[in-house]
């Protein structure tokens, strides 16, 4: 016999132990499954409910309010129903505080000043951001440091500028002081450091972009939502500001605050009245939030996702 007629053993693996499973803990851990929706709650609904009545009261109590007289406002308890006077009320209150002209200035002096902060804020926190320059930490530290000073301060100072200018009286004179704010530029900065990679931005500079080019091209896009959101809060508070305009301006060329003011003149104040006027000057804040809410929610979610 040959050794070829052998039969050929092959060598078979060591036998292991089988391995003990992983003693379990009292804590167990939940990973949440891909494309599962997570349903809120009763208690959720409820709580969301009481934010929601809370939050709308005021302005339900502001519509009762002008839509009664002035005695029934002042009684207790007061009325917690509309009455028939909401109509009558809002006309006087157009007629004797000038609404027309005064929602007229509120708007361009709060459009402009919106459209203003949103281009300048992000510019500078563009730069802030992702510019290398010499003094750019100093520099941030003084805008930053601006938001510390109470704008009281600079009340006389600024009324006498504004008197040299000759734009006392004037539109302008509420306008150019607050064309930019250290609020706008901090959180633009903020927003555009994190959502926006320094390697795009090297990417564009050898491409051969410029500066204007690159905030043109990959910037904005970029911060759409962030700029939505400046340009809905800059814009509300442009138009309630009240202390400034009211300083500069007089009552032949007001704001909607200013304009109000005249509601409340007399020894006896019909609250009935100021209440409807009050009514009038949230009611375009009311149809811009309904008209560009979704839009400026939607970028908020985009946002937030991308980041």
């Amino acid at each position: 016999m040959t050794t070829d007629s052998l039969p050929v053993r092959t060598a078979t693996p060591p036998r292991t132990a089988p391995k003990k499973p992983a003693p379990r803990t009292g804590r167990r851990l939940l990973r949440p499954r891909a494309g599962r929706q997570h349903h809120a709650g009763p208690l959720a609904y409820i709580l969301l409910g009481i934010t929601a009545i809370v939050s709308i009261f005021p302005l339900y109590w502001t519509m009762v309010a002008a839509s009664t007289d002035n005695t029934r406002v002042s009684q207790t308890p007061p009325p917690l129903l509309p009455g028939p006077n909401l109509l009558s009320n809002l006309a006087r209150a157009w007629n004797e505080a000038a609404m027309g002209k005064a929602m007229l200035n509120s708007l361009i002096v709060a459009g402009v000043i919106a459209l203003s902060t949103v281009l300048f804020a992000t510019l500078a926190g563009f730069a802030f951001a992702k510019l290398r320059f010499k003094g750019r930490n100093v520099l941030l530290m003084l805008v930053i440091g601006t938001m510390m000073v109470p704008p009281q301060l600079g009340v006389v100072p600024l009324f006498m500028m504004m008197s040299e200018l000759g734009w006392s009286q004037e539109l302008p004179a509420v306008i150019f002081p607050t064309l930019v704010s250290a609020v706008g530029v901090f959180f633009m900065r903020q927003y555009l450091a994190e959502a926006l990679p320094d390697e795009l931005v090297e990417a564009a500079r050898v491409d051969g972009a410029h500066s204007l080019r690159i905030f043109w091209s990959i910037v904005l896009p970029v911060a759409r939502p962030p700029m939505a959101v400046l340009f809905m809060i800059t814009f509300v508070h442009a138009w309630n500001d009240f202390f400034w305009p009211f300083v500069v301006l007089d009552m032949t060329n007001p704001t909607v605050p200013v304009a109000l003011t005249q509601l409340s003149a007399g020894y006896i104040r019909d609250q009935s009245l100021i209440m409807a006027g009050a009514l009038l000057g949230t009611l375009p804040l009311l149809a811009m939030f309904l008209v560009f809410g979704r839009q400026i929610v939607s970028g908020i979610m985009a946002g937030a996702v991308k980041g």
